[in-house]
């Protein structure tokens, strides 16, 4: 894995920056080039218009040989007619290297050509000065600059690219590799940590960087799946306690009946198997509820009118207290209506255990949010235990016996029901008794003739 992430790294990040330095450096080395061989043909021209300056001054002496000593520089001099009168020593016999016509105004000129006839195959500056008091044309040229200027410039430009290039790439080799050194520390610890030890943290770098960002984010991940890990063991462990609670409840009773067969009163036995079955099917429904929901499995969504919903549902169950509910009209949200009946029925059969006398049902619209509350006129809960209701599995002692505690899972497959539905449950203040306050989206407002308020059930 190592080597594997070094050369996708560290290798190609080296690669990356000797080949943009490199390629940097190749366009400033063209620039210097260009700017180097502007001003050497700049240099040369002035070095031809030099030697046709000094002879012009032998012509203006009348002092002109007919073969010119100029080394450095080919010259001719043409006379009114277009004879060559005068040349330096490499240009004698040689046709002219030019052949245009006088102005007679004084002027100069300067071109560059790979034609001339006195230079067959070589490309050269020409610089022809027309003397105007006399009938000469002077002529002087040089080879042109190559476009490397020279080659040793040439050479050191190229070898101090590269070695730039390569100083670079090294650097950045030097300098991956050690920003990826914390990698091998990160990788060595998640490699070691197994679903059985999850305590084991990443090691953090020093320096405030992107790999102490990263080390960060992993032990927070590291935190978050300790913490859902170590909740699926108690849930496992809640839950197996639970199950095995009737099941050897059941049993003993069985096992005591086989004992004394005529000592036993069988409808009674039946009653009691009865109630222990029906405490097993309450406790795998919900199971099978909270699993549905920790999936996250997505369920068919519609138009529900949650004053409706709750008038509908509170009709047709079987109520143990009696009922009051403020349903306001036109309360419409989007939903899952079995998971939102859930949610209610949970919340209402809470209510019947702890209340006194009433259980109170109210629908509302908050600003941009429905509002469901239920409220018992039973002894509440304290503030330090209200999110401990919402734990899977907890009941508090006063609903610690088997007869008018729940399953413990009622409240928290009701809070994740009003999650999934973009909401909240909670616990608010109340004057007396418990207030369960759920609030959910207002998706699709509409105002519907629904539900009469403050109607009663018993």
């Amino acid at each position: 894995m190592r080597l594997r992430r070094d050369w996708s790294v560290r290798t190609r990040m080296t690669l990356l920056s000797g080949v943009v330095i490199g390629l940097l450096s190749l366009g400033f080395c063209g620039l210097i080039l260009l700017g180097l061989h502007k001003h050497a043909m700049s240099e040369r021209v002035d070095r031809v218009l030099l030697a046709d300056l000094r002879v012009a001054h032998l012509i203006a002496h009348n002092k002109l040989p007919p073969v010119i000593h100029e080394r450095t520089t080919a010259i001719q001099v043409v006379d009114g007619k277009g004879r060559i009168v005068a040349a330096s020593e490499q240009m004698v016999g040689k046709p002219r290297m030019v052949n245009v016509a006088r102005s007679g105004d004084g002027m100069r000129a300067t071109w560059v050509t790979c034609s001339s006839p006195a230079f067959p195959h070589s490309c050269v500056i020409v610089v022809a000065l027309d003397l105007a008091a006399r009938q000469e044309i002077i002529f002087g040229a040089q080879p042109v600059v190559p476009w490397y200027v020279h080659p040793r410039l040439l050479i050191t430009l190229l070898g101090g690219s590269g070695l730039l290039a390569a100083a670079s790439a090294i650097g950045a080799y030097r300098t991956v590799g050690k920003a990826l050194n914390p990698v091998d520390g990160v990788v060595h610890e998640l490699a070691e940590i197994t679903a059985t030890d999850l305590g084991r943290r990443v090691p953090v770098p020093e320096h405030h960087d992107e790999m102490r960002g990263l080390a960060e984010t992993v032990n927070q991940t590291l935190d978050r799946l300790e913490a859902a890990v170590e909740q699926q063991r108690r849930f496992a462990s809640d839950a197996s306690h639970d199950l095995r609670s009737p099941i050897t409840a059941m049993r003993l009773q069985l096992e005591e009946a086989q004992l004394h067969p005529d000592e036993t009163d069988w409808p009674k036995m039946a009653e009691a198997q009865e109630a222990s079955l029906d405490r097993l099917e309450a406790i795998v429904t919900d199971l099978l509820a909270l699993a549905r929901l920790d999936s996250c499995a997505t369920s068919a969504e519609e138009r529900v009118d949650l004053g409706e919903l709750v008038s509908y549902e509170l009709g047709r169950r079987t109520a143990r207290r009696r009922i009051e509910t403020n349903l306001q009209p036109g309360v419409v949200i989007r939903g899952n209506r079995l998971q939102l009946s859930r949610l209610l029925t949970n919340l209402v059969d809470n209510a019947e255990r702890h209340a006194a006398c009433t259980v109170t049902v109210s629908v509302r619209r908050d600003g941009d949010e429905a509002v469901l509350e239920v409220q018992d006129d039973g002894p509440g809960i304290p503030p330090g235990q209200r999110e401990v209701v919402f734990e899977r599995f907890a009941r508090l002692d006063t609903a610690r016996n088997k007869e008018t505690g729940g399953t413990g899972l009622g409240l928290p497959i009701a809070r994740q029901i009003a999650a999934q539905h973009g909401g909240t449950l909670s616990i608010e203040d109340s004057e007396q008794g418990a207030r369960f306050v759920v609030r959910i989206p207002l998706r699709e407002p509409e105002r519907l003739v629904t539900a009469t308020a403050g109607s009663r059930l018993r």
